[in-house]
Parts: structure tokens; sequence; C-alpha cells
């Protein structure tokens, strides 16, 4: 992904945030950023979550700096889909040497795929 080949790994998640959002605008992709979503709880709105970006209303991406993805935010992902009833979400991490993301489609039962290459997501 240009952001990462750019940057390589090492800065916050918030530079990476700001970095992609410049990237949506120059490639005019329709997106909201730090999107709040209200999370509901038997019929009353409970509190709201911030997602990193909602891409063209329908794909929820969370961005991560870590050293490596585990469970718990793959579990954030799943939970913000439930919560928008959005069906993919995206999970990319700039943390490591490497970029790594993770397609999320709700209750699909498989792994999620880990790759570097993009360019195949839809």
């Amino acid at each position: 992904m240009e952001v990462h080949s750019n940057l390589g790994s090492g800065f916050l998640e918030s530079v990476y945030e700001a970095v992609m959002a410049i990237e949506f605008d120059l490639r005019n992709v329709t997106y909201e950023r730090q999107k709040a979503i209200p999370v509901m709880y038997k019929g009353e709105k409970a509190k709201d979550f911030i997602c990193d970006f909602l891409v063209d209303g329908k794909v929820l991406v969370e961005l991560k700096a870590l050293k490596t993805i585990t469970g718990i935010e793959e579990a954030q992902v799943l939970n913000y889909l439930k919560a928008t009833g959005l069906e993919v979400g995206l999970l990319i991490n700039f943390g490591e040497q490497s970029l790594k993301y993770k397609r999320m489609v709700l209750g699909q039962q498989k792994q999620p795929r880990i790759s570097t290459d993009l360019r195949g997501l839809k």
C-alpha cells in the first residue's frame, strides 16, 4: 500500500490515519473519518464508538500501529460490524515491517485472509 511504502513502520496510528485521509482524497475515495457510531443496548444508546474510517458507507476501516495483530483487535472490528450492521471491515496494521491487513466479514466462519496486497479488495 502506498502509505506504508512511503512511511514504513514506526509512526503512531494517528499519523497513518492522517496520511490515509490524504491518500483517499488524492484517489477520490468517499469516506468519513473518525465516524461516531452509536452502540445500542435494549433500544437505548449506550455510547458512541469511533471507527477510523467508513469508506463508501459500506466498509469499516480500523487502523493499528502494533507489533502484531491479536484476537483483541479482530474482536474490536467484528463488534464494530455488529453495532453498525455493516458486513465488511478492514483491519490494517502499519506497525509490522511489511503491511498486514485482515479483511473481515461478519458471520464468516473462515479465518480472515492476511496479505500485503490490497489490490484484490472490493
